[in-house]
């Protein structure tokens, strides 16, 4: 796969899961499966997911680096929830797990494709 096609399917890849996180962790606390009956301050959770998004859709290098990090407090939480929880939160905490884990590694690819030295080349070869 060329560097440019990876860059445009990782963008897309992590959006999609990012988008899909926040929508999963909405409808998991308010919905689904709320610690209490008509939805949870835990809900709070998916404030600090809309902070990365802007830099995400526009695919901002350094948005992608920090995120990658950033991202791994809720494939934290999730890999507890599905160790502790029961029944349908456990469920949603595992699908929490699988949705970090895409986003993590689409959002390593992406910032790896994006290295200044891989676009100087990608330069240098087209202008050849």
């Amino acid at each position: 796969m060329s560097h440019a096609r990876g860059r445009y399917w990782t963008q897309r890849i992590t959006v999609a899961s990012w988008v899909a996180l926040i929508a999963l962790c909405l409808a998991w606390e308010l919905w689904l499966a709320p610690l209490k009956p008509g939805g949870s301050s835990l809900v709070l959770k998916t404030v600090p997911l809309l902070f990365p998004l802007r830099g995400l859709l526009h695919g901002r290098r350094y948005t992608y680096q920090w995120t990658s990090m950033y991202v791994l407090i809720w494939w934290t939480e999730g890999a507890v929830r599905a160790y502790s929880d029961h029944g349908l939160s456990q469920w949603l905490a595992g699908v929490e797990v699988l949705l970090t884990s895409v986003a993590f590694v689409a959002i390593c690819y992406y910032a790896k494709w994006t290295r200044p030295s891989i676009l100087a080349a990608e330069e240098k070869q087209n202008a050849s």
